[in-house]
């Protein structure tokens, strides 16, 4: 049943019963790194192109995904997926290759949460049983888009954030023993800060962050104290004090935490952190997961942020709106 202001309740609790993360080189140093599932030495992995590349990444960790889950591909009923290039075509030539029913989704990097909250309804609505959900993003690839290649060299201010190489898949079914469980889905508002500087992505995503945030907790009737952790998608360092900083309940300085901002430690090579849309989905895939299936969560909330600009826009003087999708789990045991 959809609630007031886009509070999705999942009656039949879709379980997670599998993942698959699967990083670039740059990642193998992250804190979250030995919760990853393969870590590819080489961006590229012998393709002729990132973008390529990008495709094979998808692949890799849709397998993962299936195979954790004990499944065959033939029996995922759809395939639902995106990134940041341009017509997802990496998602849609990893779909090719899949050979499953397919739904491209694009909330930038929101995109992870969109795919498992739409998964999520699927199931609900009992007209699929087995689902493959997630998102990816490619750093050269998503830097040749939106920025600059790689090869320009181009030199970024300190609110700038690190595209993160990796793609994120989770395998959702229904009634799955000691799995987690998606129990809520608040669907994002477009909600545009003003904000014109690409090079800062934390402070236009905050408000889209909040946004969701407060409209989760009331529609579910929850305080911040009631979960074990809130994390944003790629707010980075200081998108995530600013989005503190919006809050006035004290819980907010620890329940609160940023996928982007932790990403990469605290090298300061990174500037602000991570970003991307494969950001979000291999934090939360992995190390949100596991804390999820080994009882230190009890119950979390995964707030994915998107900037939904495009280079054109950017260049036409638009502001940059955003947008942030949420889904709440918790760790539920069935016999």
């Amino acid at each position: 049943m959809v609630k007031a202001n886009g509070t999705i309740q999942f009656t039949e609790k879709p379980s997670i019963s599998s993942t698959g993360v699967t990083v670039g080189p740059m990642e193998k140093d992250s804190p979250f790194a030995s919760a990853f599932d393969e870590i590819l030495l080489v961006e590229k992995e012998k393709n002729e192109s990132y973008e390529e590349a990008n495709t094979r990444f998808i692949e890799k960790a849709c397998a993962i995904t299936v195979k954790k889950g004990h499944e065959k591909m033939e029996n995922i009923d759809v395939f639902i997926g995106g990134d940041l290039i341009n017509q997802l075509s990496p998602t849609n030539f990893a779909a090719r290759k899949l050979n499953i029913p397919y739904l491209g989704v694009f909330s930038a990097c929101a995109s992870s949460v969109e795919s498992l909250i739409i998964g999520s309804l699927l199931l609900e609505s009992g007209k699929a049983s087995s689902i493959l959900a997630g998102a990816s993003s490619h750093h050269p690839a998503v830097e040749r888009q939106f920025r600059y290649p790689l090869e320009y060299g181009a030199q970024k201010p300190k609110t700038a954030q690190w595209t993160v190489t990796a793609a994120g898949f989770a395998l959702l079914q229904k009634q799955v023993k000691n799995a987690p469980i998606i129990t809520h889905g608040t669907i994002g508002r477009v909600v545009d800060g003003k904000q014109t500087n690409p090079f800062h992505m934390g402070a236009a995503m905050a408000p889209a962050a909040r946004d969701t945030i407060e409209r989760h907790l009331t529609n579910t009737n929850s305080k911040m104290s009631d979960f074990d952790v809130i994390m944003t998608g790629d707010l980075g360092k200081i998108g995530l004090n600013i989005l503190k900083d919006m809050f006035t309940d004290e819980d907010c300085h620890v329940i609160l935490q940023d996928a982007g901002a932790q990403f990469y430690g605290e090298d300061t090579f990174f500037n602000a952190g991570a970003s991307g849309a494969g950001c979000s989905a291999a934090v939360f895939l992995s190390h949100i997961y596991n804390q999820l299936q080994n009882g230190t969560f009890k119950r979390v909330l995964l707030v994915a942020t998107g900037a939904l600009l495009s280079p054109l826009t950017f260049q036409q003087g638009e502001t940059i709106p955003c947008i942030a999708h949420a889904i709440e789990c918790r760790m539920e045991k069935r016999n």
